[in-house]
């Protein structure tokens, strides 16, 4: 999530501005809390951390639901953040239409794979397959797949040499919602993952975790386990690689061989063998908190 220093964020940044405030947010890093526990935990009063949480919905960075207790209705409170790019550059205006070329794919549409447990595919309807078995990764049923995760090993997507309508192409941006991957889920748990174009390593992006502590935007009710990920958008130029506008690697454009002719392999790879190896959960529609497939974009 990007968040522009201006007058109009005003809420936002000022909710920084407070210990107290820096504190519950600790706090609820940690996990969902009741406005009574994290009171206990502060030494001050519970109506002092209602007018902090208060803020702090106001701002967009908590939320509170109301939930049946022992001793009645109690406000429990979870960020609804995981993280936020603060912006203090203007973003360019947008590239005419007619100069960027664009696909979605699918995420059960993959070219090659291969995958340890514990992993996985679903649709939006039921799971494909059984779990833990890489077999029904060859299904053709995967290509219905909304969701998919393994602990360790990659899997392929072809980029179209079609949207290379030319070879003076000056960014190619990939964008997905991704995660670690752990049996069931678990908030703390890096996963480097890396990223190849043409079988050229790009670049690794740590996952701090597999994410379940509250039910993903367009998750199926139906689904009980990994509920969404980090939107994670990667650009490379002639100047280098980027994710989410922060420099990745000095690999630019031109070690690409991108031709009208040529497809472009993008592989995600989580290795077993890496200092983080926790695996990847990776989201399309019908599910997460975006509601997208692989996102691929071509500037001209």
């Amino acid at each position: 999530m990007g968040i522009s220093v201006s007058e109009d964020n005003y809420d936002f940044f000022r909710c920084f501005s407070s210990k107290t405030r820096l504190k519950i947010i600790e706090l609820l890093s940690e996990g969902a809390k009741n406005i009574g526990e994290m009171a206990n935990q502060l030494k001050i009063s519970s109506t002092i951390v209602a007018r902090h949480i208060s803020m702090l919905e106001k701002a967009g960075i908590v939320i509170t639901n109301n939930v049946q207790g022992k001793r009645g209705i109690q406000r429990i409170c979870s960020l609804s953040l995981d993280e936020a790019l603060i912006v203090f550059k203007t973003v360019p205006e947008e590239v005419p239409l007619d100069n960027t070329q664009s696909l979605s794919i699918p995420v059960g549409q993959f070219s090659s794979y291969k995958v340890l447990p514990t992993c996985g595919l679903a649709s939006a309807e039921k799971i494909i397959g059984v779990f833990d078995d890489p077999r029904y990764f060859s299904s053709p049923e995967r290509l219905g797949a909304s969701i998919l995760w393994f602990g360790s090993g990659f899997v392929e997507y072809i980029i179209p040499s079609y949207l290379f309508t030319n070879e003076n192409i000056k960014s190619l941006e990939v964008s997905m919602e991704i995660c670690s991957e752990y049996p069931l889920y678990k908030q703390d748990y890096p996963s480097d993952i890396y990223f190849y174009m043409n079988n050229l390593c790009i670049g690794m992006y740590t996952s701090p975790g597999d994410f379940g502590n509250k039910k993903g935007r367009y998750t199926p009710d139906w689904w009980k386990w990994t509920q969404y990920g980090l939107l994670k958008t990667i650009k490379r130029t002639n100047s280098g690689t980027f994710i989410d506008g922060v420099h990745l690697s000095d690999i630019t454009l031109q070690e690409i061989d991108i031709t009208r002719r040529k497809d472009v392999i993008l592989k995600i790879a989580s290795p077993a063998d890496a200092e983080h190896a926790g695996g990847i959960t990776l989201f399309g529609k019908d599910f997460g908190n975006y509601n997208k497939d692989i996102e691929v974009k071509v500037e001209l």
